[in-house]
């Protein structure tokens, strides 16, 4: 499917009638050609976009067109597009008509959306990276179904690491079966971090507006992190999950990835809703903000109570950025309070054993839903022993093989263990949170890239994600600054539900602290 991508979206460019010469990067130009526009694209975000989109400046149509131009030109450097939707271009012209009639869907109508591979649309295939899952499902994920019902344009699907990085002992961050590497835009032999590579590197390089990734512990905050982009891992149970192929229904989550907090907001605003098909959805409280861009004003770092979790893990190199966040928020007034996070050696102990039992249960329920494939996790094992190139990056799959013999979920101890897993994580933020008084915990989402290879796998130590994971609190990372070219992100982290909370502090450290560049697609670090 992947490989299929440039005659694909040649189609696309004929049909739109887009010229043949490749747009500029900032795709400013001549009016006249519909893949170039006369703004920064990389700059714009939605707000702007529909402000132009209402005064006639611009179409839905011209700003996929332009979308699908710059994929041309750029994806095969990145290679985070796995497949591109062949109905883009009409959804666009439908939220045009929508535009000129006055009857526009709010503000994601005719915004270019990718979506990665592991959400279900029954138009595409849906893949989770994997050549065993090579067909469509029977209907769209609910979260599909809400972005559709907002009139947002599917552009395509985003490339992923292979079964969302749950499936070899050490995988490589990025690659698939399906799709091949994805690589980090700002230095192209750097990995993106993943699972959620395609997204934030198409995001990354402008190849969409918004993308949206997963997460089971960091695979939305990480790649984000590692590409200067916005992402936001919600609070459990305000995003659903149906039609999303799992981990762990205790963990897992969608969530928006883009390069400013605006659109992040805004698209979350969407996704979010109740479905009685995911239950954790109904839990949610009926104040929850309807629309989260509305929290979004200057001043919100003013008088706030921040705790700085440094993580010296990450190395002095990243530590030297979270000083510079330091100093960033104290000059925005906030009072910034280091603090430590107890019980993480116990949740790194626990988590593991306790993911392999929930993913056997709930890779078999999904796998039950779709029309073809294989039915099991023992079917998928299977496959890939008989698949010489599901093992070219990916050579084992202990993970399959370890879930497999994972006690099942009815097991005492599997019970024990994750009724604890669930109580330390959230103590481990509440109880910090309340002991100094906190408006919300930042601490540096990743440290930079390394450098990609299959020989040896992912070079990770990124404990920061997991306590907002596994509690299922909100978790929000915007840039910090980089190490030489490569990007750092800080997260803020806080309480159950209060992801407008989040998203309102991210913003305001954004605007203090404007430190995000667009990738130049460097080929390796220099020197």
């Amino acid at each position: 499917m992947g490989k299929r991508l440039p005659a694909v979206l040649a189609a696309l460019v004929a049909a739109a009638g887009l010229a043949t010469a490749p747009p500029a990067v900032a795709m400013r130009g001549d009016h006249s050609d519909p893949a170039e526009l006369h703004f920064d694209l990389d700059r714009a975000d939605i707000p702007s976009l529909q402000h132009r989109m209402a005064t006639g400046q611009l179409t839905a149509t011209r700003l996929t067109s332009a979308y699908l131009a710059r994929i041309r030109v750029l994806d095969p450097k990145v290679n985070a597009v796995l497949a591109l939707n062949p109905a883009a271009l009409a959804q666009a012209a439908a939220s045009d008509v929508r535009h000129r009639t006055g009857r526009t869907r709010g503000p994601l109508d005719g915004i270019p959306v990718l979506v990665k591979d592991n959400v279900d649309t029954h138009d595409q295939q849906t893949t989770a990276g994997s050549r065993a899952l090579r067909s469509r499902p029977a209907k769209d994920a609910t979260l599909i179904t809400r972005l559709r019902a907002a009139g947002a344009v599917i552009l395509g699907k985003a490339n992923l690491s292979e079964w969302a990085n749950f499936r070899a002992a050490k995988p490589t961050s990025g690659w698939s079966g399906v799709g091949g590497q994805t690589h980090n835009p700002y230095v192209l032999d750097h990995n993106p971090c993943g699972s959620s590579a395609g997204s934030a590197a198409g995001v990354a390089a402008s190849l969409a507006q918004v993308a949206i990734g997963s997460e089971t512990d960091g695979s939305i905050v990480c790649p984000a992190g590692m590409t200067a982009t916005v992402g936001h891992k919600p609070s459990l149970g305000l995003v659903s999950r149906t039609g999303v192929v799992p981990i762990s229904a205790e963990q897992d989550t969608a969530g928006p990835i883009a390069r400013n907090v605006v659109d992040t907001a805004l698209t979350l605003s969407v996704l979010q809703g109740r479905d009685p098909s995911d239950p954790a959805t109904l839990r949610y409280p009926s104040t929850q903000p309807a629309d989260y861009a509305k929290l979004l004003r200057p001043g919100v770092l003013r008088g706030a109570r921040i705790g700085l979790w440094r993580l010296p893990v990450l190395g002095p190199d990243t530590d030297a950025v979270v000083s510079k966040t330091k100093a960033s928020l104290e000059r925005a007034g906030a009072t910034v309070v280091e603090v430590n996070l107890p019980y993480q050696d116990r949740l790194s102990a626990l988590e593991f054993p306790a993911l392999l039992t929930e993913f056997h249960r709930d890779i078999d329920a999904y796998l039950a839903t779709r029309p073809t494939g294989p039915r099991n996790l023992a079917d998928l094992v299977a496959y890939n022993r008989a698949d010489p190139l599901e093992r070219t990056c990916f050579a084992g799959q202990e993970l399959f093989e370890q879930a497999l013999a994972a006690p099942g979920p009815q097991d005492p101890a599997y019970l024990k263990n994750r009724a604890e897993l669930t109580d330390l994580s959230r103590r481990s933020l509440d109880e910090t949170l309340a002991k100094y008084d906190l408006d919300a915990i930042a601490s540096p989402t990743n440290p930079p890239a390394w450098k990609t290879d299959c020989e040896t796998g992912d070079n990770d130590v990124i404990p920061s994600a997991t306590p907002a994971a596994v509690a299922g609190y909100p978790d929000v990372t915007v840039p910090a600054g980089s190490v030489g070219p490569l990007p750092v992100g800080i997260s803020f982290m806080g309480g159950q539900w209060t992801d407008g909370k989040m998203l309102a502090l991210a913003a305001d450290y954004m605007r203090v602290a404007p430190v995000r560049v667009p990738p130049r697609y460097l080929p390796k670090l220099p020197g």
